[in-house]
């Protein structure tokens, strides 16, 4: 009995430890069957944030907010903004169906903006009205969006590109190399001279040939098409500023006696041009003119500035010795030939028996005469 009991005892505490040890396998079994997640989903509303800071409809200026500068948008243009572009409401999923206002709430709620008000709110002498963007903010006690003269500051750093970080360290890199331009080889020099001069060529012939495409058209056809329509666009990306295809013009059609006239106008600045352009002579004298300023640059050096100010500098100590010897002789002279009354008790038989005295060869003259 007491054997069973033991050994009964012995299998409870065996049945016990094996719990646990499969209770420690199956914790385990189920940690590695469903690892924990490694970082937490990002919020919607965080990249929705920043696609709408990001684009660049979103008009916005920056102003100074309890010593920080931030960015910040006003009410109405949020609104205008998310009616413009309906896509972007599609980053919120389940929450794209919300209004402007329900997800300018979230924003502020999320501690992604934050309300604003100007601190002067007076309008200053001089002025009609306050300002469109004012350069001072404070914050509003009430956070709640409103599209009555409301502003909303971005209260998260916005995140810079790659590229971006990278050209901000070219550009002091860029701006030293033009400077050391004079002392490069000429090779290198002829290299730089002929990249930028047809780049600047490419950049001028597309300019005029989609400008010749655009009257060409709009005078025949009545069309507008711009080719490279973001090609001078201020805040365009790096793909938009490259789109070939022009976009769908949705005006309406010019009417035939202004496409008239502006064909007029075009004919005769054509005939102007061809009856004032230069002759082969006078563009001969230009071509020489551009070729000794670029033969100049280009053959530039320390070596030959330096030189050339050594032969000035000899140069100026020259004409100062000859000015000083011509100032010298002509004292010398003038103290010489001196009138003779304006000598001091002095006669011209004085003179005489002075120069008798002085000279010997004077009486060498007076005893053969």
């Amino acid at each position: 009995m007491k054997r069973i009991s033991s050994g009964g005892g012995g299998g409870g505490s065996g049945g016990a430890s094996g719990d646990k040890k499969r209770g420690k396998r199956s914790y385990g079994d189920s940690a590695t069957d469903n690892p924990p997640k490694q970082a937490a989903k990002k919020d919607i509303f965080q990249i929705f944030a920043e696609k709408v800071r990001d684009h660049k409809d979103l008009e916005s200026r920056w102003a100074i907010l309890q010593e920080t500068r931030v960015e910040y948008f006003r009410g109405k243009d949020f609104v205008k903004f998310l009616r413009n572009h309906p896509e972007l409401k599609d980053i919120l999923e389940s929450d794209k169906n919300l209004e402007s206002e329900d997800i300018a709430n979230t924003l502020l709620r999320k501690n992604l903006i934050v309300r604003c008000d100007r601190v002067v709110k007076t309008v200053r002498p001089g002025k009609r009205k306050l300002s469109t963007w004012p350069a001072h903010l404070e914050i509003f006690s009430d956070q709640l969006f409103s599209d009555n003269d409301a502003f909303f500051a971005w209260t998260f750093v916005n995140r810079r590109p790659l590229w971006q970080t990278l050209l901000s360290f070219v550009w002091p890199v860029l701006t030293l190399a033009i400077c050391l331009f004079p002392v490069y080889p000429h090779q290198v020099k002829l290299l730089i001279l002929y990249f930028c001069a047809g780049l600047l060529l490419v950049i001028l012939c597309v300019l005029l040939l989609r400008a010749l495409v655009f009257g060409t058209l709009w005078i025949v056809l009545g069309k507008r098409v711009w080719f490279f329509p973001n090609i001078l666009a201020e805040e365009a990306t790096l793909k938009e500023l490259f789109q070939f295809l022009p976009k769908k013009d949705e005006c309406e059609r010019p009417k035939w006696t202004a496409r008239l006239f502006f064909a007029l106008v075009a004919a005769l600045i054509i005939l102007l041009l061809r009856h004032h352009a230069p002759d082969e002579a006078a563009r001969a004298r230009y071509q020489k003119r551009v070729y000794n300023i670029i033969d100049d640059v280009l053959e530039w050096s320390p070596r030959l500035a330096l030189s050339g100010m050594m032969e000035k500098q000899s140069g100026v100590n020259l004409t100062d010795s000859e000015n000083n010897v011509t100032d010298s002789s002509k004292g010398s002279s003038e103290s010489i030939i001196e009138h003779p009354e304006d000598t001091e008790g002095g006669t011209m038989s004085d003179l005489n028996e002075t120069e008798e005295g002085t000279n010997p060869d004077y009486h060498y003259e007076a005893e053969d005469h």
